[in-house]
């Protein structure tokens, strides 16, 4: 279960890893109750999360492009540096009175380093371990978060009862000195080097025309696209649930954010467990937690509630490592940074639409009806998404439902993120 710790390379990114998904969490936590008690308002929470996902959709391909081509730890370097700051510049402006109109600022900033960001981190961590453990160390990286979301939610809660939203982002931005740290003590010698893009398939425009003929690839974004969307925006609509028909404010909120935290332990242990996760994985895993988020727009009460989540979140982080490992494992190596840009892309344009959208049906039809409907339509696109791997015919071949042979020797480790 734990084969990708074997490499000492990883152990250190995971252990960075740990410490900055546990600022981000905090900051995370900060940021939306802190627009939602500014505005009472949980679409102006969803636009929060639109002003850091546009910079990616436009950005996107260029920087993917770029981290084919060029060296990978300066790039890394310097943007978690450019993250620091940013967190940095966020704590001082919560500490001198919360500012709307600043926080947005501030958010469409992130985003944009976070653009630049993706895809260097995404191929530099495929060099810390082989190819054969790719799908352990995707699972295990989903343990490392989930459980820097736990720790982000628990210490980020009683932080911010002592210090407000200001500890909380100046927290985050020391998490970012640990990544740093971890990326300067890689040793070179036990990294599993990366082909770069040669002249003729380098550019935005080659990476297009690759993924054009990857039509497996595409389906597998259009339903990460419905799901991230409207399937599993839980930010908005537990924040939601909360502040309405559950009549639980913050500590509701806290308690649910925890919850949904465990739920993803438990699935990234679960996804570490399997040693091949296959399409009829993921189908299934969307299936289910489609189907049980129409059941949690029924539940009465925060403990029901809080039942129905805690699967939920567990089959959101098999399903997102189910994906990861299909998408990077389908990707030619020199191509693999614009494939991760394309992804984060899609990520992007499902927080861009899905934040606002959940968060005004929410004000419209009400938090439990909102849930109801978002579920359906995860349900009928993952439905969808099965008939069209049938009809392409490459859903059963080995490189869709095991373990993926590459389509020629020049294709080392691919990217973990």
């Amino acid at each position: 279960m734990f084969r990708a710790l074997r490499h000492r390379n990883y152990r250190l990114w995971a252990a960075a890893d740990l410490v900055s998904s546990t600022g981000t969490w905090m900051q995370v936590l900060g940021l939306n109750w802190l627009v939602l008690e500014s505005t009472g308002s949980p679409t102006a929470v969803g636009l929060a999360i639109l002003f850091q996902a546009v910079p990616m959709l436009v950005l996107g391909p260029w920087s993917g492009a770029l981290a084919d081509r060029l060296p990978l730890r300066p790039l890394v370097l310097a943007t978690q540096t450019l993250h620091l700051l940013l967190a940095a510049t966020l704590a001082l402006i919560a500490m001198a009175g919360a500012s709307t109109t600043a926080i947005y600022a501030i958010a469409v900033l992130t985003g944009l380093v976070a653009a630049f960001d993706g895809p260097p981190m995404g191929r530099l961590a495929a060099q810390v371990v082989g190819r054969a453990d790719l799908g352990n160390a995707l699972a295990l990286g989903s343990v490392v978060n989930s459980a820097g979301r736990i720790l982000g939610m628990s210490l980020g809660g009683a932080l911010a009862a002592l210090g407000g939203a200001t500890v909380l982002f100046g927290v985050n931005a020391v998490s970012f000195l640990a990544v740093i740290i971890a990326v300067l003590a890689l040793r070179p010698d036990t990294l599993h080097p990366m082909d770069v893009s040669p002249p003729e398939r380098s550019g935005m425009l080659a990476g297009f025309r690759y993924l054009r003929g990857e039509r497996r690839l595409l389906v597998l974004f259009a339903l990460g696209f419905v799901l991230s969307s409207v399937g599993r925006n839980y930010q908005v609509t537990m924040a939601a649930m909360s502040n309405g028909p559950l009549h639980t404010g913050a500590a509701g909120f806290g308690l649910l954010s925890t919850v949904f935290a465990v739920g993803t332990v438990g699935g990234g242990l679960l996804a570490a467990h399997w040693r091949e996760l296959g399409l009829r994985v993921l189908l299934g895993a969307a299936l289910v937690t489609s189907a049980l988020q129409v059941v949690s727009g029924f539940a009465p009460g925060l403990l029901l509630f809080a039942l129905v989540i805690l699967p939920i979140a567990a089959g959101a982080v098999v399903i997102d490592t189910a994906m990861g490992t299909r998408v990077q494992l389908g990707s030619a190596d020199d191509m693999r940074g614009r494939v991760l840009a394309v992804q984060s892309s899609v990520s992007a344009a499902a927080g861009a639409l899905g934040g606002p959208l959940v968060g005004w049906l929410s004000e419209t039809m009400g938090p439990a009806s909102a849930l109801e409907v978002s579920g359906v339509v995860a349900l009928l696109a993952t439905v969808a998404a099965t008939a069209v791997f049938v009809r392409i015919r490459g859903a059963r071949r080995p490189a869709w439902s095991g373990p993926i042979t590459p389509r020629n020797t020049d294709e080392p480790a691919p990217a973990l993120t």
